[in-house]
């Protein structure tokens, strides 16, 4: 993996949105988590998922920077539509 994101959500709900996401795409994809910790592998790159009391770290890893935006932008519109009831500040760097 060449190319890498990583962000931190502030969000209260960060066990809750890990659990979630990772339950959402293990219909389909290779995941591992636990309440603290996840792992969601894409065909394009892989995610890692980190719930803290600060917020969810998610760190997105991929091939090339297309994946990588590929990646990031799933990441970031699925988090959006479960947690629509908070606005969160979802910018990769």
């Amino acid at each position: 993996m060449n190319a890498s994101s990583s962000i931190l959500v502030e969000t209260g709900n960060a066990s809750g949105y890990l659990q979630r996401l990772c339950k959402h795409f293990g219909h389909k994809l290779e995941v591992e988590f636990t309440p603290e910790r996840g792992s969601i592998a894409f065909e394009f790159g892989r995610a890692a998922l980190q719930a803290g009391p600060d917020g969810l770290k998610m760190t997105a890893l991929a091939g090339n920077e297309e994946d990588l935006t590929r990646l990031t932008s799933v990441l970031a519109s699925h988090l959006e539509r479960f947690a629509f009831r908070e606005e969160l500040k979802i910018d990769w760097r």
